[in-house]
Parts: C-alpha cells; sequence; structure tokens
C-alpha cells in the first residue's frame, strides 16, 4: 500500500483538473483518485452528506478536506508554484473550470464548494481505502 498523507479527487475527464493534478509528480506523499470512483463517492457522500462535483484534497495528517479554489490553491502551494500562482488558481478557478467544461463537451459545472472543511471522523475512515485506490497513479498523470 502506498504511503500517502494526502489524496486530491478531481474529475479525470476534465482536461484543467488532469493539469492542476500533475503537479504530483512531484509530490511524493499525495496520491490522486478520480471523482467517479467509487471509494471517492463514498468518501464524499460520508464527509459532505452528498456528492458535490468539484476537486477535493484530503488530508489525513492535517485532518483537512480542501475544496474547489482551495484545493487547487493547496497543491499549487505544495507543488512550490509561487505564490501568486496559488493565487491566480484560486481566483479563476471558476471561470477557467466553466471555460474547460465548455471546451471539452463536459456538459457540467463544478459544485459550489471551495472551503477548507475539517476532516469528518467518519469519513476519515475510509482514508485508507482513498489511499489503496490511488496507488496505481491514473495514466494522466503518468
Amino acid at each position: 500500500m502506498a504511503d500517502y498523507d494526502a489524496v486530491l479527487i478531481y474529475d479525470g475527464e476534465c482536461p484543467y483538473c488532469s493539469i492542476a493534478a500533475r503537479a504530483l509528480r512531484r509530490l511524493d506523499d499525495v496520491g490522486a483518485i478520480s471523482w467517479y470512483d467509487e471509494a471517492a463517492q463514498s468518501f464524499l457522500e460520508t464527509q459532505f452528506g452528498e456528492t458535490p462535483f468539484a476537486m477535493f484534497l484530503v488530508d489525513r495528517r492535517r485532518g483537512r478536506v480542501y475544496a474547489g479554489r482551495s484545493a487547487a490553491e493547496e497543491l499549487a502551494d505544495r507543488a512550490g508554484t509561487l505564490g501568486i500562482v496559488g493565487s491566480l488558481v484560486r481566483e479563476n478557478y471558476d471561470r477557467i473550470a466553466k471555460a474547460v467544461g465548455l471546451a471539452s463537451g463536459r456538459g457540467r459545472d463544478p459544485d459550489d464548494y471551495h472551503e477548507i472543511y475539517r476532516l469528518d471522523a467518519e469519513a476519515e475512515e475510509l482514508f485508507d481505502r482513498l489511499v489503496d485506490a490511488a496507488a496505481e497513479r491514473p495514466e494522466a498523470l503518468a
């Protein structure tokens, strides 16, 4: 089993999300799984009581779930990009995601989840399932 402190849940069908997730190549302690994966769906349902469609960075060590703009900014920060890049990502997340969704024909916008949430104790129990699902990096991240 991989030893990840955090797992990124992202829409593998979204080019913007895939590009953001590529930063993981420099982060040995962060795994990634598709939003469509059963483990991701179970985690989100437990954490939020629904399965919001957005990018999420689940960090067990910090006890946090970063969502949407916050997830993109945190990922940029962890990848060592300049602070301005993280700020630009955060401030333009909705606009970029909407434009890329239209260009890719995705047909749905991300849900309005952009905060940093406390990792729910029941959801934390599912973290190892996220890690197991993330053990093999998606081809888009290889």
